[in-house]
């Protein structure tokens, strides 16, 4: 499963970051890393953004950048 197919308010534990390494430094910086635990709190009305929750940090994301992040439902 991927974070962007994770519902609102719900919780889950990171377990892969597959993306290019500009990317990947950019997500390391927010907390966003392998083990980490990750809580989608809004999606956009578009649903092309989403606002998640990591170790009390609100990270915006878009949709695409999501697709990359393998998670597993808490």
């Amino acid at each position: 499963m991927t974070l962007d197919e994770l519902n609102e308010n719900c919780e889950s534990k990171i377990l892969n970051i597959s993306c290019n390494n500009e990317l990947k430094q950019r997500f390391y910086s927010f907390g966003i890393i392998k083990g980490s635990f990750i809580k989608v709190s809004k999606v956009s009305l578009a649903k092309n953004t989403i606002e998640v929750i990591v170790e009390d940090t609100s990270i915006g994301m878009r949709i695409n950048e999501a697709k990359q992040i393998t998670i597993e439902k808490i």
